[in-house]
Formats: structure tokens, C-alpha cells, sequence
């Protein structure tokens, strides 16, 4: 059974630091056996199709694993069915079409997190911003955008996140995913 799926790498081409070029992430999808391989943007946003019948997390070891391979160096990457990223896009707690994409991003999580992990965080010292946990997912809305997000920083301490690969889209890219995987 054919399934489409959105590759999402990790802290790459940003920073001057793990540049993979759009081109060459194409071709690596491809010679691991997917086809109809496109990117979008140059932040690792890769949308495939397959007839592996493996799981996601197999799909992205084998993507990690190439990646490290060609390009020398480590990538944590997600892979998630366009089913998934459009239940995501569906379950948002806030209000997509009124708000601008830079002020609205969710992070994928490489598995499940429970509201336990962030009871550290105080979230009226950080009003107007906010988030809410979502299916392997969090939904934080910043209304000046994620660079001025003192939340944003917060949410991102590796103590948050320990045990657990994560990236973040802002919403443009998140309906993008979902538009390029349907």
C-alpha cells in the first residue's frame, strides 16, 4: 500500500552549521527506495511516497542514518504520514485562519509527552503566549513570533526535553506539509 509521508530534519541549513542541500536530501530519499520526493523550503521538509511497510520511526532511523552517512554528520528526523500532520493541522486549540503564520507553530515530538513534563513552566508569566499539548505534538501560539518567544525558550531547555527528539514549523509550513502529503 502506497502512504505518503513529510520527512522533518532537525536544526539543519540554519545557523551556518548542517547544511544539506535540498537537491542532495531529494536524492537520498530517492536511493532509499521512496519516490515522488519533493522538499519544501530549505529547513529539511521532505514529503515522499513509499511502499515500505515499515513504521515512521523506521523510516527516519533509515533517514538518520543516510543522512549521517553522505553528509557526515548527525540529524534527529521525524517522519509522519500526511494523515497524521492533517489531524494535527485539524486538532489545533487556536485559531489558524485568524492569526498570522509566524505566530503560530507546533513541534513534533518523536513520541508522546504528557503534561507532567512541563509542570515547571508557569504559563501566565508568559501571557499573551501559549501552548497546548497535542498528539505527539505541541501547539504554541507567539504573538510577535518565535524569535522574541521568551516562552518559545523555555519550552526548549533540554531538561524539557530530555529523551525525546523535537522540531518546530510555524503554521505556513505546517499547512504546506499538509497540502504537499494529501
Amino acid at each position: 500500500m502506497t502512504m505518503t509521508y513529510a520527512a522533518l530534519l532537525r536544526g539543519i541549513n540554519v545557523s551556518g552549521h548542517k547544511k544539506v542541500p535540498m537537491a542532495e536530501l531529494r536524492e537520498l530519499l530517492a536511493a532509499l527506495g521512496h519516490r515522488d520526493v519533493r522538499t519544501y523550503l530549505q529547513s529539511g521538509n521532505a514529503v515522499f511516497t513509499t511502499d515500505a511497510e515499515d513504521s515512521e520511526d523506521a523510516l527516519a532511523t533509515a533517514l538518520e542514518r543516510a543522512v549521517e552517512q553522505h553528509f557526515g554528520f548527525s540529524v534527529d528526523c521525524l517522519v509522519r504520514s500526511g494523515a497524521y500532520l492533517a489531524a494535527v493541522a485539524d486538532a489545533c486549540p487556536f485559531p489558524a485562519a485568524e492569526l498570522e503564520g509566524k505566530q503560530l507553530h507546533v513541534t513534533y515530538f518523536s513520541r508522546p509527552v504528557t503534561a507532567d513534563r512541563f509542570t515547571s513552566v508557569d504559563p501566565a508569566a508568559y501571557l499573551p503566549e501559549e501552548f497546548r499539548l497535542g498528539d505527539r505534538a505541541l501547539y504554541l501560539y507567539a504573538p510577535d513570533g518565535l524569535g522574541r518567544s521568551k516562552l518559545a525558550e523555555v519550552l526548549a531547555r533540554p531538561a524539557l526535553l530530555k529523551g525525546i527528539s523535537a522540531t518546530t514549523r510555524n503554521w505556513n509550513t505546517v499547512a504546506k506539509l499538509v497540502e504537499m502529503t494529501r
